[in-house]
């Protein structure tokens, strides 16, 4: 019995490995057809065996255990490997996260009022000195 290809792997067969641009895509639900030229994701952009591989690790959970088992290979083999496919991906940036805006000095106020550390009075006080700084 032959096993079955995938589209993705005769397409990376007729490619040879070499670089190439998508055209044309066609929205499998609607039939909508967008053209124009797209790039493949990095990650399509690997080898078959490549891909295999990533797959291979994501499903192993990241055990390199797993792989020298999977694949028969040594320890340094598999680093080596993630290493050069590693060099092949770009890097993920990911958004330095926004940093929360600086409390009020009323919210600072009630929250001291909260603790006991200042009066009622005290908050009072303070409000109003910083009612006429901004007048």
């Amino acid at each position: 019995m032959k096993a079955m290809t995938k589209p993705w792997q005769t397409l990376t067969a007729l490619t040879g490995g070499s670089s190439l641009e998508i055209e044309r895509v066609r929205l499998t639900e609607t039939g909508i057809a967008i053209e124009g030229p797209f790039e493949l994701p990095p990650l399509a952009r690997l080898t078959a065996e490549d891909q295999v591989f990533v797959t291979a690790f994501v499903r192993c959970h990241g055990s390199i255990k797993q792989m020298e088992k999977y694949f028969g290979v040594s320890y340094p083999t598999i680093k080596n490997r993630l290493n050069r496919i590693g060099q092949l991906l770009p890097f993920v940036e990911i958004g330095e996260p926004e940093a929360e805006p600086a409390p009020s000095l009323t919210s600072d106020l009630l929250d001291q009022l909260e603790r006991g550390e200042m009066t009622a009075r005290d908050v009072l006080a303070r409000l109003a000195k910083k009612g006429d700084q901004n007048e």
